[in-house]
């Protein structure tokens, strides 16, 4: 038995993507899509596998080539695309001895093709297309003789009354006489006319596990369920059964979901999908970055969730579900000693993030920078203050040349006595999921060598919650405490690092919430710029350098802009 894959065609629905990918080799699980429409066909009993090409051929030829059961499997090449019709007819002399399937490329089926081809063998109809009822694709008007099977009447019916076509179906090699002479056809086109004399059957699906992979959306959905399937599991027949909810996210472009079956659950993170091998695209190196990181950390024993799967071209990620509580609401309504336990907490934690991730951390896992430098601070936390926020979000003017001394100044200052370690990057109460009694960190793909001060001071003056200034020299002494534990330092040395990773950890949240407010339009963060503002013309004063005058005066002017 012989059997032809449609996989020649642009993929036009998922572009930009299939401009370097076809659309045949996009992933789900892993595991290229043209891999699991080539083992339907082998565990059908298929002998003879031809799959027609045309865009990025040779990537086609490639997974061939590396097919355990690659002798059975031949490449035919298309140097003008011929359409499905005419690659139906393209291999008509080879395809003549037996009755055949044919298959569309972007499409994820377990029904039974076994079956299908006993049903088409029976019917003796030129074609029996595989047939279900999908509104979005609902075209197809079947006049069932059982509730299985029936001949289609034509192909332009209403979808509430119609079935749709599933890209599946088995031909009789009879069907070469109805095709036209040109070269390039539709094979609907085919079946259109064929159809008025009863010789195109359907075989109608129930209760299988069918998806159609055109769009980008579509193929990212049918990844996340499969994944979770995967992680669950349980067999394709059962993925209908998983209940897959859009849950909130925060400043990230990242979507999250959370996935149910039964008593279990997890959490999957969409980073878009990642065709970049080079990893040149962000989302792309952020992906690669989460995932080493987070087994990284979580080998180390560090309270990240642990990451249960992914799929790198689809974006998709599964981890833990550590439920649904951050740290600022976890907090809410407790009295000031509660408070400082849960941050003493956090504190422990964080050391260890520092002290334990930075042990055998491989800095080609980072994204952005292999470590938190000088450089990284001038261009991703001050010029991004002046960017996102004073000129985006303020609408000022002002020149970047004119504070060059001052961020210099900050750089080198948050530096100078850096306590290095494994740095999250965005230590905030956010980040941050209290489960089980104790905190995790979320959201440490930014993670890179640096110093521990910037993580603290993160955490100490996080907007989204205010802590008074007793209750933050509390923690430092707690984190000084915990530290001298573990290594001999200066005290003083530290706390001028870390004076300082305020400000510039100061500056990037404030280049975050202009860059998110006026460029991704998430207005829900304007509540926290006054703090925010409030907080770094207090710590530009209490330096009170002459270095950072200028700056000081110039943060000051920008608090009637808020007004």
């Amino acid at each position: 038995m012989k059997a032809l894959i449609l996989a020649a065609g642009f993929g036009t629905r998922l572009l930009p993507y299939t401009q370097q990918l076809p659309k045949p080799l996009f992933t789900i699980n892993g595991r290229p899509v043209l891999y699991y429409a080539v083992n339907h066909l082998l565990d059908a009993g298929c002998t003879k596998i031809f799959i027609n090409a045309h865009h990025l051929a040779d990537a086609v030829a490639h997974f061939v080539d590396s097919h355990p059961s690659k002798q059975l499997l031949e490449v035919v090449f298309e140097p003008v695309i011929l359409d499905t019709g005419g690659a139906i007819a393209n291999l008509g002399a080879r395809l003549a001895d037996d009755d055949f399937f044919v298959i569309n490329a972007d499409v994820l089926c377990n029904f039974d093709l076994s079956y299908l081809m006993a049903c088409h063998k029976a019917s003796k109809a030129l074609a029996t297309l595989l047939v279900h009822d999908c509104y979005r694709f609902n075209t197809l008007c079947v006049d069932q003789t059982t509730p299985e099977l029936g001949i289609i009447k034509h192909f332009s019916q209403a979808p509430e009354f119609g079935l749709a076509f599933t890209g599946i179906q088995a031909i009789s090699p009879d069907i070469f006489e109805y095709m036209p002479p040109e070269k390039i056809f539709s094979s609907i086109d085919v079946y259109k006319k064929v159809c008025e004399l009863g010789k195109i059957s359907a075989v109608k699906a129930k209760q299988f596990y069918w998806r159609d992979m055109g769009t980008p959306q579509d193929y990212q959905h049918t990844s996340r369920e499969c994944l979770a399937a995967q992680i669950f599991g349980i067999a394709q027949s059962q993925i209908d059964d998983i209940d897959i909810q859009s849950i909130a996210g925060d400043g990230s472009d990242r979507l999250w979901f959370r996935a149910r079956y039964q008593e279990k659950s997890l959490i999957l993170s969409d980073h878009g999908i990642c065709v970049d091998a080079a990893q040149t695209n962000n989302g792309t190196a952020q992906l690669n970055a989460f995932i080493k990181i987070g087994k990284h950390l979580t080998a180390k024993g560090i309270a990240v969730p642990q990451i249960l799967g992914h799929d790198t071209i689809s974006g998709q990620v599964a981890v833990a579900d550590l439920g649904g509580t951050h740290l600022a609401d976890h907090i809410q309504g407790m009295d000031t000693p509660q408070v400082i336990h849960w941050y003493q907490c956090v504190i422990d934690s964080l050391i260890d993030f520092s002290f334990k991730g930075i042990k055998n951390f491989d800095t080609r896992w980072t994204c952005q920078t292999p470590s938190y430098s000088k450089q990284m601070i001038l261009d991703l936390e001050c010029r991004y203050f002046m960017q996102a926020f004073v000129t985006k979000y303020l609408g000022r003017t002002e020149p970047l040349e004119n504070f060059t001394r001052a961020f210099s100044h900050i750089a080198d200052n948050a530096l100078i006595h850096a306590m290095n370690g494994l740095m999250h990057r965005d230590c905030q109460s956010k980040n941050i999921m209290i489960h089980d009694g104790r905190p995790w960190f979320i959201d440490f793909q930014s993670a890179r060598p640096g110093p521990f001060q910037y993580d603290l001071a993160s955490l100490l003056i996080d907007p989204y919650v205010t802590l008074p200034q007793v209750v933050r020299d509390q923690l430092i002494n707690y984190a000084l405490e915990k530290i001298g534990l573990k290594v001999s330092f200066d005290i003083d040395a530290f706390m001028h690092s870390f004076r300082y990773c305020c400000i510039s950890r100061n500056l990037q949240m404030l280049g975050a919430f202009g860059f998110l407010i006026r460029v991704k339009n998430k207005t829900q963060f304007e509540q926290y710029i006054p703090p925010a503002l409030n907080e770094l013309e207090y710590r530009l004063k209490t330096l009170n350098e002459p270095e950072l005058a200028g700056l000081t005066h110039f943060v000051q002017s920008l608090q009637g802009d808020l007004k």
